[in-house]
């Protein structure tokens, strides 16, 4: 059983080593955890799971993997919680299904025919109304109905009158191929990480404490700077026209990397950049900043990070007096070119999905001018954006 676990989990792509799993079996021979599923589901993801964003593949290979038992042993020697379920019964049964279940014989005889049964059964059972299987009306099982039901090795209900509910995904937000959200991207982002002690010394420094004092003899304290992120960024943030119907997804950006990064500092464009930015959406008019002055402002160690879905009229990118705004003197491109030259670590985030990119010939002339360094705004794409701007 463990050894298919682990082979499940490498087939998921839950990058687990040999020597992760050998830890996890050294631990079981310790009785680090109990024979409870339980017990063990949480040892086993602490030895096994390096990364928040692999819990919900782990959470799914567990649940296929050990689906209906108890203890960490044959299906047949499974526990059943039966004082839970009852105290569960008074929450969730309407008086007319505890009647029922006084029919069937009470708590104590369903628990122990449900133990009768696990101990019987060959192989998997699909509808009916005795053995433990799917889509029946026994007492045990998953997609069935009864008011007595024991639900194993289900996701979801589908009678909502299942007392136990076996396996529960709580992490499947933080799966790569799932929606994005703050805390996720924060995640995503953290691989942009260049650590420094700068600033005021206030933070007390252990070790050289300790040298300090056994070296003199008396109490010897130093301090030292705290150690911070000292990667600078500079987000440049398409607003407006398409981008209205990304507005969630690059809200959640810039809220995740505004807590994530000291450094940043951030512009908006429309479409393609300019002659000129803007902070204030409000004041774009009245309030714009030179692009140049931005391009002298912030030295060439910033990377920067363009967010937009770079859908426009490919006039606006190749052709002077292109853009849907103003008349531009340059084109987009010349712009785009400036600014990748001064920031030569730099990336393009583009919420419309990759493979629609071949579609709008405008995504593949800025694909072309940021040379290649284009990535979906997905957390698998921001992980791949972060790493490219670290090389």
């Amino acid at each position: 059983m463990f050894v298919t676990f682990f082979h499940e989990l490498r087939a998921a792509k839950v990058p687990v080593t040999l020597k992760e799993y050998l830890g996890l079996m050294q631990a079981m021979d310790a009785d680090v955890a109990e024979a409870r599923v339980d017990d063990f589901y949480h040892l086993a993801r602490t030895c096994l799971v390096k990364d928040e964003r692999h819990l919900d593949r782990f959470d799914r290979v567990f649940g296929h993997v050990f689906k209906g038992l108890e203890v960490v042993g044959e299906a047949a020697d499974a526990q059943i919680p039966a004082e839970w379920l009852r105290s569960v019964s008074e929450l969730y049964l309407s008086e007319d299904d505890k009647r029922k279940i006084e029919a069937l014989g009470g708590w104590d005889q369903i628990m122990e025919e449900l133990r009768k049964r696990l101990a019987e059964q060959k192989g998997r059972h699909q509808g009916g109304s005795k053995w433990i299987g799917t889509g029946g009306t026994s007492p045990y099982g998953a997609d069935g109905y009864n008011p007595a039901g024991v639900r194993i090795g289900q996701t979801s209900n589908r009678n909502n009158r299942a007392i136990k509910v076996w396996d529960k995904r709580a992490f499947k937000d933080l799966d790569d191929s799932q929606e994005l959200g703050t805390r996720n991207i924060k995640i995503a982002l953290r691989r942009l990480r260049q650590f420094a002690r700068t600033g005021a010394p206030e933070e007390l420094d252990l070790d050289r404490t300790i040298h300090g004092t056994a070296h003199k003899g008396y109490l010897d304290i130093h301090m030292r700077p705290e150690r911070r992120n000292a990667v600078k960024v500079l987000m440049f943030l398409d607003i407006g026209g398409s981008m209205d119907w990304h507005v969630k997804a690059a809200a959640e950006l810039f809220s995740a990397a505004r807590a994530e990064f000291k450094h940043l500092e951030f512009y908006y464009f429309h479409n393609c950049p300019y002659e000129f930015v803007w902070k204030d959406n409000a004041r774009r008019w009245t309030e714009r900043t030179s692009t140049m002055e931005v391009l002298r402002k912030y030295p060439a160690d910033y990377k920067a990070i363009f967010v937009g879905d770079a859908s426009m009229s490919p006039y606006e990118i190749t052709a002077p007096g292109g853009s849907v705004e103003h008349m531009n003197e340059e084109p987009g491109a010349a712009w785009l070119k400036r600014i990748t030259g001064v920031y030569d670590k730099s990336v393009w985030l583009n919420p419309v999905p990759a493979e629609q990119w071949g579609w709008t010939p405008s995504i593949r002339l800025v694909r072309e001018l940021m040379e290649q360094r284009m990535f979906p705004l997905t957390l698998a794409g921001i992980d791949r954006a972060m790493r490219a701007l670290m090389r």
